[in-house]
Parts: structure tokens; C-alpha cells; sequence
């Protein structure tokens, strides 16, 4: 068999602030990102289809994660009271893993420089 590795790249738009970052702190304050998320799967290549997974069964459960994110205030979602990259990536993966088997990495990206690489528990 032959072991693979499917990347799906998502974005959306979104502010946030950091309620506990020290006081000054510019993060402190309202602020916007553009934020791309990269969903990793990995696995065995079906012998008959010839892929791991259809990239349109990844969509189905990151698109509605878009939805729920895109053009709001980070903050206001539920588990993201304290929305950093690190906390993001791990919201993430805590609603893509039951419904994707084989993922192995969450990669939120607040800007083209800065990201967090989640691998799970």
C-alpha cells in the first residue's frame, strides 16, 4: 500500500483580541487577520479509488468551520474566548477529528509569516 498525505487550505476573515496577553500589549486591542487554515489527512491509498479521501468529504466538515468563523469577532464563538493561533488550531481539531479519520495536522496561519502547527493530543 502506499501511504499519502492530502493538504486542504481554507480562509477566512476575522478579529479577535488577546484578553490575557500582559497589559499594553498591542494584542490587547481589536484587531483583524486574514487567517488561512491547512487541514492534513494521512493514509493508505485505496487500491480501488485510488485516493485516501475525496477532498469534498474534507469540505464537509471544514466549510461549515468557515461559515461559523468567517467575518466575526473571534472572541464571541463559543471555546475561543482567549483566541490565539494556538487555541484556534486546537478549536479546529477538536471539530474536524471525529469526522475525519487519518488527520494528523491543523496549520493556522494569522498572517503569510506567522503560524501554529497543531498535531493532536
Amino acid at each position: 500500500m502506499s501511504r499519502t498525505r492530502l493538504e486542504r487550505t481554507y480562509r477566512f476573515e476575522a478579529a479577535h483580541f488577546l484578553p490575557k496577553v500582559p497589559a499594553g500589549h498591542k494584542c490587547a486591542r481589536m484587531h483583524g487577520h486574514s487567517y488561512a487554515i491547512e487541514v492534513a489527512i494521512e493514509g493508505e491509498v485505496d487500491p480501488d479509488r485510488g485516493w485516501v479521501m475525496d477532498f469534498a468529504e474534507i469540505d464537509e466538515h471544514a466549510s461549515p468551520l468557515v461559515r461559523q468563523l468567517d467575518h466575526q469577532v473571534l472572541n464571541e464563538i463559543d471555546g475561543l474566548a482567549n483566541p490565539t493561533s494556538e487555541l484556534l488550531a486546537i478549536w479546529w481539531w477538536d471539530r474536524l477529528r471525529a469526522g475525519l479519520p487519518g488527520l494528523v495536522e491543523v496549520v493556522v496561519s494569522e498572517t503569510p509569516t506567522s503560524r501554529c502547527i497543531y498535531r493532536g493530543d
